[in-house]
């Protein structure tokens, strides 16, 4: 299943081409390659990877931290590091964020990764890595078991937009039961069929 998850984005990449090449570009590089991101760092703009393989249900959200924390550097203040904890704490409800109601699925397992995670660890650190606190992004995974998962018809991502405003839109890549799609979901249009 993981290795399906981590191919999604090679497999849908003709129909990420057109929006890629849209998203605005930095001045600088990046070296997006570790993180498996195929686009372009575009701030109101995250990536999804879905996944629905019999009960299994795979969930890989990108974002740069902009659009989840409101900045991307490392988090010095106090009231940046609460930010960086909000957010964590929201992420760490994939049920909710992706309104998975139905099909009576339990989280399995959930990676959440980015630099400003780390910060509080590595706080004597963090001027060691310059490009990660001018662009930091932030990377989750779930993995979830759904019992019923014919009854999951729908993900539903207006709780995400509601919960991180900053996120305008995100593009999603999905293999499931009635084949792959691609396609572009924002606040006004949240949800997504399998």
């Amino acid at each position: 299943m993981r290795r399906l998850l981590l191919a999604l984005p090679f497999t849908l990449l003709p129909l990420a081409t057109g929006v890629a090449a849209h998203s605005h570009e930095h001045d600088h590089a990046h070296d997006h390659a570790e993180h498996g991101s195929l686009d372009a760092h575009e701030h109101g703009s995250a990536q999804l990877n879905v996944v629905l393989d019999g009960k299994a249900l795979e969930l890989q959200l990108e974002s740069p931290a902009m659009n989840l924390v409101g900045f991307e550097h490392a988090a010095k203040s106090d009231a940046d590091k609460a930010k960086v904890a909000a957010a964590r704490s929201q992420l760490e409800q994939p049920q909710a964020l992706f309104g998975l109601s139905a099909g009576d699925c339990t989280l399995i397992k959930q990676e959440l990764e980015s630099p400003l995670f780390a910060e509080h660890k590595h706080e004597e650190h963090h001027d060691h890595d310059s490009e990660h606190s001018e662009h930091s992004d932030i990377h989750a995974h779930y993995s979830l078991d759904c019992q019923k998962p014919e009854e999951l018809k729908q993900l539903n991502l207006g709780e995400l937009f509601k919960r991180f405003p900053a996120t305008e839109k995100i593009q999603v890549q999905l293999i499931g039961p009635n084949g792959q799609q691609g396609l572009e979901l924002t606040p006004a249009q949240p949800t997504l069929s399998f």
